[in-house]
């Protein structure tokens, strides 16, 4: 590729299995967008390398190697990525649509935002949906697989924490935030998600890490009822896990 593409698609990925081959079928059959793929596998012992490799003509960038887990091979794929703009798909999600990356590319050309963000959906029927009238403080507000970011803001505002292991994402998006980096919202569905993912299992790090993340960027004394209810959405997914 002689020009910068405006997007790089960044796939973290470590044993996915079969999973990965529709998430990077879907980034694919893109059309009308300039992108480029970058996968960071991190030392799968599942066969997937041995696809990767046959796969590299489609491929932009493909490292394969120990990382330090998801946001550390995230923070990977952004520094090879060239594109104007980034965005991170989960190995096992899928791209929601043909047109959707020259979609969101056009709505990229009209904001001078950092970060664009649409909505997810999930295969048991949750849809997670960005708006502007969200609470910093509550829970991370940008779901990344529906949001696009501008590549510059990691070189500004420095990349994803990777000492914490599920919400990194939550205290990036915090950084940005705080650093007056604006969100506009476009109405498009970006990724179809699978469930059981890393922030999406119901563990207890996950809510011990929302409110780690939340102490650092918020006074005690306002983070003690969002703990609060932190601890109560934990519960109650406990529950419905159990009954499910």
């Amino acid at each position: 590729m002689s020009h910068a593409p405006a997007l790089s698609v960044i796939v973290a990925c470590k044993n996915p299995g079969d999973r990965l081959h529709g998430a990077l079928a879907s980034v694919w059959a893109q059309r009308d967008a300039a992108l480029e793929l970058i996968v960071v596998d991190g030392g799968s012992t599942d066969g997937t390398q041995v696809w990767l490799e046959s796969q590299r003509p489609r491929i932009a960038t493909l490292i394969a190697e120990p990382d330090r887990g998801v946001y550390d091979a995230m923070n990977k794929g952004v520094a090879a990525a060239r594109g104007d703009w980034v965005y991170f798909l989960g190995a096992d999600d899928r791209i929601a649509g043909d047109t959707v990356l020259s979609t969101a590319l056009t709505w990229t050309r009209q904001t001078e935002s950092g970060v664009v963000a649409g909505e997810a959906a999930f295969a048991d029927g949750r849809v997670y949906r960005f708006t502007t009238g969200f609470a910093p403080i509550a829970r991370n507000f940008v779901h990344h697989q529906a949001a696009l970011y501008r590549r510059a803001l990691f070189a500004e505002n420095g990349g994803f924490d990777d000492s914490l292991a599920v919400m990194a994402d939550y205290e990036f998006n915090l950084r940005l935030w705080k650093h007056r980096v604006r969100f506009r919202p476009m109405p498009l569905r970006v990724a179809e998600c699978g469930t059981g993912g890393l922030s999406d299992r119901g563990a207890w790090r996950g809510y011990r890490e929302e409110m780690t993340v939340r102490h650092r960027h918020f006074p005690t004394w306002r983070c003690a009822p969002w703990d609060a209810l932190s601890a109560v959405r934990f519960v109650r997914k406990r529950i419905v896990r159990a009954f499910s």
